[in-house]
């Protein structure tokens, strides 16, 4: 049965006080989320999910290892059934924040739980969004799991984003290969990208939002005056921009894999606002980007938001050792815990607690620094700062017994205020960054069966039960090493043919199991 709120959205009917009116979008048609059937199967326990997920080893680093399944176990707290009434369509796990889902919550969540792929479909949590998509493309950033309404008018200001959706399906993607989903989620991914150039944009091409609307609610990027969290301040910000630059390239890319045509207009907003970002927004005195005011003026205080021009592909070569320098310049970002949202020189900088987005740490915005530095090839760089956030958010887990929202920067201490027992996106500090980057396993062609193995650690380490592609289920092992220019050891067994790249300091091999 579908909701009414479903209903509403799907044909722009009356709803509340007020009349939608929409203008339409027509892949909003090809949206087969609006009109599917709940899934209500009942929720499986965590005792009889255990078994199917990946069973990391590290007998040096027990902490590690508990850390690592007290995450699934708080995870598991959180999935919900879905109900009649609440208009979505799949069993999802909650954000664990409010009782909204959260679309900037949902895509890192997910990030992690995609390795837990064959004990719960943690994906389809964002099915649920795409099933409350309106007849124009929007979708709300936050939607109340008891009716599936939207908590906030479609036209207000912070009504939605970041737009990292198809950057939470394309990651996916890479490490289980399924193009069904990719065909499933690509009109609405689509729909939903074309909405934010219509709705979300200047004259000039890029992009506004909001602290609410970027996820970094209290960072102070707005002129004295304004509302940091609700207020625009009729600026170009650095990484609404670098979003859809990353949007637009990866949805070119999904149209190429699927045999898509007419992105033309996608193809052509990445090179231009690359082309923008470079111009516009990039500081040389600084050798950072930054949000922009109307009159052209830089707002120069660093922040985090700069880096998602890593994952976007819009540094040049040319700018990029000088920008990713930062990460490692103890004044800027390279903290007592990396990395803080809010660089150590900046003015408004919180040293103490991080006072939410003015200098805490945060699992996204750190991984989303990850993924983005070993795009443009920056390995090293990336196991120090994993190494260095993956060891601090241990040392909270052994101080207080679990994970928290935030985390304070000079310290090894939760952030203030930060929630307690946040699974929740904090997920991604003990499983994903775990697995991807201290124990380096990383997909690089899922339809192929090929995995990169990037082994830095000289410890003992391994994984059975690793999920590879759309089938393969992986045991990995490699005994422990005397030095980084010994060549691994390594034993792998492969439910399918799979091939192996194995990385070290002084070397590279390849297994095919």
């Amino acid at each position: 049965m579908i909701s009414s709120a479903r209903q509403l959205k799907a044909s722009g009917m009356r709803s509340g006080r007020y009349l939608e009116w929409y203008i339409e979008e027509p892949l909003v048609a090809q949206n087969a989320y609006l009109l599917r059937p709940a899934q209500t199967d009942s929720i499986p326990s965590f005792k009889n999910c255990r078994q199917h997920l990946p069973n990391p080893i590290w007998p040096a680093n027990p902490t590690a290892i508990e850390a690592y399944w007290q995450t699934w176990k708080l995870a598991w707290k959180n999935l919900k059934r879905v109900s009649p009434e609440s208009g979505f369509v799949s069993n999802y796990i909650d954000t664990a924040f409010n009782d909204c889902l959260f679309m900037w919550d949902s895509a890192f969540i997910v990030q992690f739980g995609r390795y837990g792929e064959h004990a719960f479909p943690f994906q389809n949590t964002l099915d649920n969004l795409y099933a409350c998509q309106h007849p124009d493309g929007f979708i709300c950033r936050e939607i109340r799991v008891l009716d599936g309404t939207d908590q906030w008018h479609r036209n207000g200001p912070f009504a939605t984003g970041p737009n990292v959706l198809a950057w939470a399906e394309w990651e996916y993607f890479q490490n289980h290969g399924n193009l069904d989903r990719l065909s499933d989620v690509f009109a609405p991914l689509l729909a939903y990208h074309r909405w934010t150039r219509r709705n979300r944009t200047w004259q000039d091409g890029s992009y506004w939002t909001t602290g609410l609307g970027s996820g970094m609610d209290n960072m102070p990027r707005v002129p004295e005056g304004c509302d940091p969290g609700k207020e625009h301040a009729f600026l170009t910000w650095v990484d609404a921009t670098f979003q859809a630059i990353l949007s637009a390239r990866l949805l070119v890319k999904m149209g190429s894999l699927l045999g898509k045509s007419g992105l033309g207009a996608e193809r052509e907003e990445a090179e231009k606002l690359t082309e923008y970002a470079n111009h516009a927004l990039w500081d040389d005195a600084e050798s950072f980007y930054f949000d922009r005011q109307a009159d052209g003026n830089l707002i120069r205080s660093k922040s985090v938001a700069g880096y998602w021009g890593l994952l976007a592909g819009a540094v040049p070569a040319s700018r990029l050792d000088a920008f990713v320098g930062h990460l490692d310049d103890p004044h800027s970002f390279r903290r007592h815990h990396r990395v803080p949202s809010l660089a150590a020189d900046a003015p408004s900088y919180e040293p103490e607690t991080g006072d939410y987005w003015r200098g805490s740490i945060w699992a996204p915005t750190t991984y989303m620094i990850l993924k983005g530095l070993t795009a443009v090839g920056k390995e090293d760089l990336a196991f120090d700062i994993a190494s260095n956030h993956h060891q601090r958010t241990l040392e909270v887990f052994e101080s207080t017994g679990t994970f928290w929202e935030n985390y304070a920067p000079e310290s090894s201490a939760p952030g203030r205020p930060a929630k307690s027992d946040f699974v929740g996106w904090t997920g991604l500090s003990p499983i994903a960054v775990l697995l991807e980057y201290r124990f380096g396993l990383r997909p690089n062609d899922p339809l192929a069966g090929r995995l990169l193995w990037d082994i830095r650690l000289l410890d003992e380490i391994g994984v059975d039960n690793y999920p590879l592609g759309p089938n393969a289920v992986l045991n990995l092992h490699c005994a422990a090493r005397g030095s980084q220019t010994e060549e691994p050891i390594v034993s792998i067994k492969s439910s399918e043919p799979v091939e192996v790249e194995i990385r070290w300091s002084s070397g590279r091999k390849v297994v095919r199991a």
